[in-house]
């Protein structure tokens, strides 16, 4: 028969151990969590471009993220004010790739659908400028170079002697997503007053 002592120290020996591997388990998932924290931050990074790159567009001078062949509307007074330019954006990578905050961002390579919001001119009307950019935060204001065809080189060619392969190749096959394309039109609508 197992007396009363020899239980209770069965049950401290069990109550130590329980204590034990809950501990274990506790440093194990603060570790966890931290670690999914340090891979979570490029992540991070990348939204934190893709929001530099959309406010950017959208805060620069028309001008310069226009395609050959655009105008950009022009108001007729002065106290018009300049119609809004509202852009959807993809990032399809920055280099040096291994930045770990925005300020380290040298070169972002993307893709651009912008639209000039002039009051009650509908999505399907306004004056759009799209495609292929490279962004260089480093400067001020930062560098814009929209991807075009010149009278000798095609546009695939062109985009190939600009863009790194790894970011060519998405650019060829890869807009704005769904999810981005409707952000767009909503923020466009708005600025449009539709």
């Amino acid at each position: 028969m197992v007396s009363r002592a020899d239980l209770a120290g069965w049950l401290r020996h069990r109550y130590l151990w329980a204590a034990v591997t809950l501990l274990a388990v506790s440093i194990t998932a603060v570790a966890l969590v931290r670690s999914a924290d340090s891979k979570a931050q490029p992540a991070d990074l990348r939204a934190q471009v893709t929001t530099w790159m959309r406010t950017t567009l959208e805060q620069a001078d028309p001008e310069q993220h226009q395609h050959a062949g655009h105008d950009v509307p022009q108001t007729g007074t002065e106290e018009q004010t300049e119609p809004a330019v509202i852009c959807g954006v993809h990032v399809y990578g920055y280099e040096p790739a291994a930045a770990d905050t925005l300020a380290d961002v040298r070169t972002v390579y993307g893709f651009h659908l912008c639209g000039i919001a002039e009051q009650k001119r509908p999505w399907d009307w306004a004056v759009k400028l799209a495609g292929p950019v490279i962004m260089d935060p480093s400067t001020d204001p930062p560098g814009i170079q929209v991807v075009e065809a010149t009278e000798d080189v095609i546009f695939v060619d062109r985009l190939r002697e600009m863009f790194p392969t790894q970011y060519a190749e998405p650019a060829l096959k890869e807009a704005l997503d769904p999810s981005e394309m409707a952000e767009l039109r909503r923020r466009y609508e708005a600025a449009a007053g539709l």
